[in-house]
């Protein structure tokens, strides 16, 4: 057993408003604020944060039969990533509306939960007092706020979908409150029980070649353009709008479109735009350098880059975990002979290239460093789970390993997996509907 439970017995005497309602495009809002401990277990709790989360329901339903439905609880993917702000029900919210009233959580941190940015992180001192701030922003705080506000909503054990780094979060759940949950569809999301980070990024590193290898022998013309894009980085300085030098290392990082199936195509329209003639001769491209820049930016998520490789800690530090691993993938350096574009990895030199990242370097180099982490999961009580729970498991996804996946659905006890080829990371994204039918079927098929 973990040494403690992340969720304390603290009665739910927490602040709760609901500051506005709305109903449009078939569907009804309720904007709901709460008033959590910054630190579930401290034994005094001076300190709060606020933690929002939205209420969407069906028109379908009236108000009063929207009121009555059990509650969906759905954790975003990231570490950093706000709930979607959607303005229509569709895909998976869609079905989901039918059965349950959605409460999409902005993490700690995220939206409009009490903010992490360096702007706001400079308030709490030095660069170790605000990584000790930051160590309150994994997944066991992020699942004591979604069992504090349960408890808030006077909600009986509630059904939560996880996707992607939410579903590390369900696993933490069910590691620490399986009693809050009635049934966890997870997506892309099955996390690494034990072992280092390393383990991950040896296991992504080769996930991601293999991910470049096929998009090239799709769009073979590529190849060259990513290694001349590479090469004219080398010699010429390229600058983004918002003033920073645009690097070979930076630019690898547009491999993120290789994360999906339903956007991986865009990747060949975004290259295709890369070089225009001048009186100096080719250079990039305005309409190319301005794509990129919102793909190589963290300005909209600095927490992303800073927690990241957090999110694997247990126990140990994960020491700039990609960047060490990197060295056994020479093929990912950006002074290959023909570098590959590079998936969500997190390096050092983010933290000296990215303007937004500058001010948390010193912090990071802090995160990074750390041996204490807490563990996130309970593998004995995982083992011996009574919480019905499936998830999808995708076989070529870039970012949650095939392999890692399966080795943890084996060691939670009642799992179902649905295990396909059919979609990458993004298959919410693209067949939500689809895949949150598939799931709840599965759950709810042996009730």
């Amino acid at each position: 057993m973990a040494e403690s439970s992340v969720i304390g017995e603290r009665p739910s005497e927490g602040r709760h408003r609901i500051q506005a309602r709305h109903e449009f495009r078939g569907l009804r809002t309720a904007e709901h604020y709460f008033t959590v401990p910054l630190v579930h277990q401290a034994e005094e709790t001076e300190e709060t944060i606020t933690v929002f989360a939205r209420e969407y329901s069906s028109t379908d339903h009236s108000a009063e039969e929207a009121a009555r439905l059990p509650w969906l609880l759905f954790l975003q993917g990231g570490p950093g990533g706000r709930g979607n702000r959607v303005t229509s029900l569709s895909g998976w919210m869609k079905a989901a509306a039918k059965d349950f009233r959605i409460l999409m959580l902005d993490q700690r941190g995220t939206g409009l939960s009490t903010p992490i940015e360096q702007q706001s992180l400079a308030l709490r001192g030095d660069a170790v007092e605000q990584a000790e701030y930051l160590t309150h922003f994994r997944a066991d705080s992020i699942v004591a706020d979604a069992e504090f506000i349960r408890r808030i909503l006077g909600s009986g054990p509630w059904s939560v979908l996880g996707q992607s780094f939410g579903g590390f979060c369900a696993l933490t759940y069910l590691s620490f409150a399986p009693e809050g949950l009635r049934e966890v569809l997870i997506t892309g999301g099955l996390a690494p029980l034990h072992g280092s980070a390393d383990r991950v990024y040896q296991a992504t590193f080769r996930r991601v070649a293999s991910r470049n290898a096929e998009y090239f022998s799709w769009y073979p013309e590529d190849r060259e353009r990513v290694t001349r894009i590479a090469r004219h980085l080398d010699r010429y300085p390229e600058f983004l709008a918002s003033g920073e030098r645009l690097t070979p290392e930076r630019f690898q990082m547009v491999g993120s479109f290789l994360g999906g199936n339903a956007r991986v195509d865009a990747l060949h329209y975004l290259l295709e735009d890369a070089f225009i003639g001048t009186p100096s001769g080719e250079r990039l491209s305005e309409s190319f350098l301005e794509q990129v820049r919102g793909l190589v930016s963290r300005a909209g998520n600095p927490l992303y880059a800073v927690l990241h490789e957090s999110i694997y800690g247990q126990r140990e530090a994960t020491n700039w975990a990609a960047w060490r691993v990197l060295e056994d993938y020479p093929e990912f350096r950006p002074d290959a002979e023909e570098p590959l574009l590079t998936g969500e990895m997190v390096y050092p030199w983010y933290f000296e290239q990215d303007p937004a990242l500058v001010p948390l370097r010193e912090v990071a180099e802090q995160l990074a460093a750390r041996k204490d982490w807490k563990p996130l999961y309970d593998p004995i009580r995982l083992a011996s789970n009574t919480v019905p729970a499936a998830a999808a498991v995708y076989k070529d996804d870039i970012y949650v390993d095939y392999d890692l996946s399966l080795e943890t659905a084996s060691a939670v006890r009642g799992l179902q997996t649905w295990v396909t080829s059919d979609y990458h990371h993004d298959g919410i994204g693209e067949d939500g509907e689809g895949i949150f039918g598939r799931l709840f079927g599965m759950v709810r098929a042996n009730r």
